[in-house]
């Protein structure tokens, strides 16, 4: 594999690479190159949070707790847990950065904007969080009943209010409109007769999911022309049967992974393989390995989603962002908040993360963490409450350690202009913008860097 193709495979598979990976991987042929990312990946790490803080809190239902401890303390303990979702965050980001599993993360940031959920709740929260890190590369058949045995989706699409008799069809519909099939392949009906199949899917008050027999419908269903007393599992089985399922989801991959653009036989190619046995991880082994991947047409064509952008940077030079609340409201300013989905659909991405302000801020950002400079926190919007201690603070200054410095000589400075510039920049930079650059063809490697991660260019991978 040339140096192209290889800085184009870590950045979709992973968020960057640094230089001495693409120097070591030129020596490899791309199967090993391929399985190299895979087998980093194999081992599963799940992000761990100290609750011991929190008493019984997540072993008493709200009601009972609120008796036990009165409005004013049940609801602090609440607002606690909230707090500790944005400490998820902050800690979901520098994974994503820095752990070894680079596939495995960036598969995780990836089904989350699938199987879309936002929750209050830390300790549903995390365990939401690391069923997609768990299940990201693993039998997808298996990874839908998971997510719907969780308490946050549970929640989030009001199956715990889903009884015999008076079903609620919130989470069967956007289980096959969102999460498997795509409109188009299922009636009202089918919603109808899967919301009955799915009644009584709840949860206790530490996230484990409960059957309530008493409100679940054992009465005969019929859905997408099968008749049978079926429960959720079946139902998903059922769907799962369906090749549109299985293209649904390679669609959503070619997309994410490969172009915004949707090219219909690579679609079907991948579809062929996927619907086999849902392999998740065959299926991404199957597309790395593919020559049309490394087609021209497909590099640098992907806007960078905000925190792929912010994770990249990161990889330059890691443990860029030091405090929480920097990070959470980076993220809001460029429209992507982790944990807190726009809307059941997630966000559209590609061409939907840029404009006109957005991209200034994007451009701007480099030279304000790099380079210590201040941004202002005048922004409203509606995560104003929920970061309302992030605006006590008119202004904010960004800054680096020396440490950070070290690493960034150690690995670039070595390298001349024109090879750090191949490395940090994926598509081909354009006339104007090579002209911007040659100012600064006078300055030292990192300057050269923070100019390099400025320019629209950079925005895409």
């Amino acid at each position: 594999m040339n140096q192209k193709e290889l800085v184009h495979l870590y950045w979709r598979a992973g968020f960057g690479a640094k230089p001495s990976l693409i120097a070591d991987s030129k020596k490899l042929s791309k199967i090993n190159t391929v399985n190299g990312l895979f087998d980093a990946s194999k081992k599963i790490e799940i992000i761990k949070l100290d609750f011991s803080d929190f008493g019984d809190y997540f072993n008493t239902p709200y009601n009972k707790l609120r008796k036990n401890l009165g409005e004013t303390e049940s609801q602090k303990l609440r607002q606690k847990s909230q707090k500790k979702v944005r400490e998820l965050n902050f800690i979901w980001l520098n994974k994503m950065a820095s752990s070894e599993q680079v596939l495995r993360e960036k598969m995780t940031l990836f089904w989350a904007n699938i199987f879309v959920c936002k929750d209050t709740n830390i300790l549903h929260a995390l365990k939401f969080n690391n069923t997609l890190r768990t299940y990201a590369l693993g039998n997808f058949v298996d990874f839908v009943k998971a997510i719907s045995r969780s308490a946050s989706m549970l929640k989030y699409l009001n199956n715990n209010r889903n009884f015999k008799k008076k079903p609620n069809e919130n989470f069967a519909r956007e289980l096959m409109e969102l999460f498997t099939l795509g409109i188009g392949n299922y009636t009202e009906s089918d919603i109808k007769e899967a919301a009955r199949a799915f009644t009584g899917w709840s949860f206790k008050p530490n996230g484990d999911y409960v059957l309530r027999v008493s409100k679940h419908d054992t009465d005969s269903k019929t859905f997408l022309d099968e008749n049978g007393n079926f429960g959720g599992d079946d139902i998903i089985n059922i769907i799962t049967k369906q090749r549109a399922c299985a293209k649904f989801i390679c669609s959503r991959v070619y997309r994410y992974f490969v172009n915004p653009i949707e090219d219909k036989d690579h679609i079907e190619e991948l579809t062929s393989v996927f619907y086999k046995d849902y392999n998740i991880e065959q299926l991404m082994r199957y597309l790395f390995m593919t020559d049309w991947f490394y087609e021209q047409k497909n590099i640098g064509v992907k806007i960078k989603s905000p925190v792929e952008l912010m994770v990249g940077m990161q990889k330059v030079i890691p443990s860029v962002f030091k405090k929480q609340n920097q990070v959470i409201y980076l993220q809001k300013m460029m429209g992507q908040i982790l944990l807190y989905p726009v809307n059941v659909a997630g966000w559209k991405g590609d061409r939907y993360w840029i404009d006109s302000n957005s991209l200034m801020f994007r451009l701007k950002l480099p030279a304000l963490v790099f380079s210590n400079g201040q941004i202002s926190l005048m922004s409203k919007g509606e995560f104003e409450d929920t970061f309302k201690e992030f605006y006590k603070n008119k202004k904010q200054r960004f800054s680096v350690d020396e440490n950070d410095y070290a690493y960034f000589e150690t690995h670039y400075s070595n390298l001349s202009f024109n090879e750090l510039s191949k490395i940090l920049v994926v598509p081909l930079i354009d006339i104007d913008t090579n002209n911007i650059l040659e100012a600064y063809q006078f300055q030292n490697s990192f300057q050269y860097c923070i100019q390099l991660m400025s320019i629209p260019e950079y925005q895409l991978c």
